[in-house]
């Protein structure tokens, strides 16, 4: 009687965090795909050349991977096929376990996007949580003959239509942009705010004397100590964005493209950009060319690559590099819009429903 009311309370708690964790995910796969290909990066250059070749497959595996966290999550709280979800369960916190420590150890990917970017966790802190997961899942693979192998019908249906409905969502976000934006260039912030500190940097003073160690809230002016380190104690007070640059071979112009209206097309890869509904930006952009809003192109990408799309497409406008990482953080979408007025986000859109002229000029007013 006892072990299977403590069964259940460990089926509660790791099918519900499996659940949370795989709809947060569900809401941005094409993060979860980025989030993978770092890793394959890193083990294509650490363990072995191979990985590489996962990161033509990071999206379809990253959906796989979202829509079997919140399938096997219900499967386990409700009770259909316990003996198997208990083993798939198993291997994917091993599987987990194994990025998390060699992000934490190595200090190679340092955030494992475990929840997404709703819930930032260190290396090291999404490791405890992954051990954690491992024991309690532990402790049901151990258990598990005496755990049901089936489910009541309404069960197998319930587990059924939440295969569908994630995948759906799934894809849906992915021919879209996430339904909640948890990202810091979220609509509605403000870029150059969000590139302050939010109150004055503290910071105290590690300072070594005499084999003894002192910490000051001000560096002593006593040449008798010895500096050892500086540290930040109001870490919350850190810019929200720290890494937002654009530039050209002139110069940089991140200041410049935070003032005024702007509509900004944005590129993580022009070899890699989706040229099917590039006719939509041609519109969009032939609307705005004698407004007041300046239509800018960014792109992670060469300028000679940049010139001859600018020179296909007859785009006279302006154009600036930057940083694939912080394009593919702010836009979900290669290539993608996004409306500025003064350094704030106004909209956001993937190219699939990239906007006429007049919607711009209506939000940018």
């Amino acid at each position: 009687m006892f072990k299977q009311i403590g069964l259940l309370i460990v089926r509660f708690i790791v099918g519900g965090l499996f659940i949370f964790s795989g709809l947060i995910k569900v809401n941005d796969p094409v993060g979860t795909a980025i989030k993978l290909e770092e890793y394959f990066d890193v083990f294509s250059n650490d363990i072995a050349s191979f990985f590489y070749i996962f990161k033509d497959i990071a999206l379809p595996l990253a959906v796989f991977l979202v829509v079997a966290e919140v399938v096997l999550g219900i499967m386990l709280i409700i009770g259909v096929r316990l003996r198997f979800t208990v083993w798939a369960l198993s291997l994917m916190i091993l599987f987990f376990t194994f990025l998390t420590f060699y992000s934490a150890y190595f200090n190679k990917v340092t955030d494992c996007g475990c929840f997404g970017d709703a819930i930032k966790l260190t290396p090291w802190e999404s490791f405890t949580k992954d051990v954690i997961l491992l024991v309690l899942i532990g402790i049901l693979f151990i258990f598990r003959k005496s755990l049901s192998n089936d489910g009541p019908t309404w069960a197998k249906w319930t587990v059924r239509i939440s295969l569908v409905l994630s995948l759906f969502l799934a894809i849906t976000a992915i021919r879209n942009l996430p339904f909640i934006d948890f990202r810091a260039y979220k609509e509605g912030v403000n870029i150059p705010v969000a590139m302050q500190p939010s109150a004055p940097l503290q910071y105290n003073y590690v300072m070594r004397r005499g084999g003894e160690v002192f910490v000051f809230d001000q560096y002593p002016s006593d040449d008798s100590y010895e500096f050892v380190e500086m540290n930040l104690i109001n870490e919350e007070a850190l810019p929200k964005i720290s890494d937002f640059a654009v530039w050209n071979d002139e110069g940089d112009y991140t200041e410049e493209i935070l003032k005024g209206k702007k509509a900004v097309v944005l590129v993580t890869n022009i070899s890699k950009m989706n040229r099917d509904h590039l006719n939509k930006i041609d519109d969009m952009i032939a609307g705005i060319i004698s407004t007041e809003i300046q239509p800018v192109l960014v792109a992670a990408s060469s300028e000679d690559e940049i010139k001859e799309l600018l020179e296909s497409r007859g785009w006279e406008i302006e154009a600036f590099q930057g940083d694939a990482t912080v394009i593919k953080t702010i836009m979900r979408s290669n290539p993608g819009v996004m409306l500025l007025n003064e350094g704030v986000v106004i909209r956001k859109y993937h190219f699939r429903n990239t906007p006429g002229s007049s919607e711009v000029i209506s939000l940018l007013r």
